[in-house]
């Protein structure tokens, strides 16, 4: 699933080729594309003909396009999530149309439109009021990006030693971090030498600080890659992959040298899915206590 540096190199693009144009016509070519606009289909549509998009912003990884009517904002907002395989394309309106689209835009320009394409249908659209300060409101439970200013560090070290989980667990959770995901989990880790299943309510301060330093580097260096992409699945608004995956230090890269100290790294399951980490730089911490 995309993370937070996909969804923001997605949301640069939509900044560029989308924000400032007028929809002339909107289409829905597959239902589950717009299941979370509960108001259907023909809604979604009529919301979005004739609509200014004024803007695109991002929270964690989500996305929202402001809409403005003669040049007013309506105060609703156009929601996007990519789920596992969706993509935003902008696209010339004569190229061929791709197989798994699900939603079609065009503009009253005549310049290149804009399409969803999601393979598997775990993204989905929504048009919506906006809530405080312009923020959609299924996105208010979603924690600040640690690469945003109003990101505070001694508050996510209370609210990590509150929480009482494993600090891999506290990382995928949207309320305490937002946009972090498997891969970045993984890699942040690793630059701070810690096991994922090192509990939270143990962290000093200075492991907290080298942890959301690591998160930090890792987003960057990746938002300066174009993200990462294993497969065609993740592209940027142009159908461009990402290159992050090339520097990958643990993430998928089982039996192979740790960067550090050439330990080979290690696989273990971690709900439902894996998690990556050198046996000797993140050393397993003893079992709780009960």
């Amino acid at each position: 699933m995309p993370e937070l540096p996909e969804v923001e190199v997605v949301r640069r693009g939509l900044e560029r080729w989308v924000a400032g144009r007028t929809v002339a016509t909107a289409q829905v070519l597959h239902p589950r594309a717009v299941r979370r606009h509960l108001e259907g289909a023909d809604h979604f549509v009529a919301d979005l003909t004739g609509a200014t998009v004024t803007g695109a912003h991002r929270r964690g990884k989500y996305l929202w396009l402001p809409l403005a009517r003669d040049g007013v904002a309506t105060g609703r907002v156009l929601v996007g999530h990519l789920g596992m395989s969706g993509q935003l394309l902008v696209e010339k309106p004569t190229e061929p149309l791709e197989k798994h689209l699900r939603a079609r835009f065009t503009f009253t320009d005549g310049g290149r439109e804009l399409r969803f394409v999601d393979q598997r249908t775990f993204g989905g659209l929504a048009v919506e009021d906006a809530g405080p300060e312009g923020l959609p409101g299924r996105l208010q439970h979603i924690a600040v990006d640690p690469l945003v200013e109003e990101f505070d560090v001694d508050a996510f070290a209370a609210a990590l030693r509150r929480r009482r989980t494993d600090v891999k667990r506290a990382l995928l959770d949207q309320t305490l971090i937002g946009g972090v995901g498997n891969i970045y989990a993984d890699e942040s880790l690793w630059r701070a030498k810690l096991h994922g299943a090192r509990p939270t309510e143990k962290l000093t301060r200075a492991q907290v600080v080298d942890l959301v330093e690591g998160v930090q580097d890792v987003l960057r260096e990746s938002l300066a890659q174009g993200g990462t992409s294993f497969d065609s699945l993740y592209v940027d608004v142009n159908g461009q992959s990402g290159y992050f995956s090339r520097s990958l230090a643990v993430y998928g890269q089982v039996d192979r040298p740790c960067p550090r100290c050439g330990t080979p790294i290690r696989r273990e399951s971690f709900m439902n899915r894996s998690s990556y980490s050198c046996p000797t730089c993140q050393p397993r911490p003893r079992a709780r206590r009960s």
